[in-house]
Formats: structure tokens, sequence, C-alpha cells
């Protein structure tokens, strides 16, 4: 299955109801799982973005779907990277 960095930073209105922060995670975590996309991991962190999470969809689309989702309800804007796994990495570049 495709994996995927997603980099969240909050927006104004997240970061006034950071508190509810761990609730909408729980939440994101939950309409994920039904669409077929699983959080592999979460991490809060420090700099550019205050979120970063690896993720795992079925194909593209999929995780489109569900990050436009989660960005129109404005907690968090995203930016969100396809990630290749190593095994991956070295048969495309064997593949040169």
């Amino acid at each position: 299955m495709p994996s995927y960095i997603a980099m969240l930073k909050w927006t104004e209105q997240g970061i006034s109801r950071i508190k509810d922060s761990p609730s909408r995670l729980d939440a994101g975590r939950a309409a994920f799982k039904a669409s077929g996309i699983e959080m592999k991991d979460v991490y809060l962190t420090m700099g550019r973005y205050d979120l970063v999470c690896v993720l795992e969809a079925p194909d593209d689309e999929t995780l489109a779907k569900g990050m436009l989702t989660l960005g129109s309800q404005g907690n968090v804007s995203t930016e969100t990277l396809r990630a290749f796994t190593e095994d991956e990495y070295r048969k495309i570049v064997g593949s040169l």
C-alpha cells in the first residue's frame, strides 16, 4: 500500500481551539480508517509544521479525498508527499 507523509500546520481556527486537537485527531483517525487510510504515526513537531503524519492509503485518489476533507474542516492546512520505501527507491533507481 502506498505511503505518504502529511505535514500539517494549524490555522488560526485550529490553534484557537488547540485543547480540542487530540479529540479532532481521534475523529480524523476514525474517518480516515473508514475511507481506507491508515494513520501509521503522528508527531507533534517544532518548526515550520505543527504535526507530521505517516499515512498509508490504497491509492493517490483515496488519500487526496481524505486530505481535502480534512482541510475543508478549517483547522489545519496540509502539504502531502508521496513516500517510497527503501525497497521501492532501490527498484526505481535500479531501473534507470
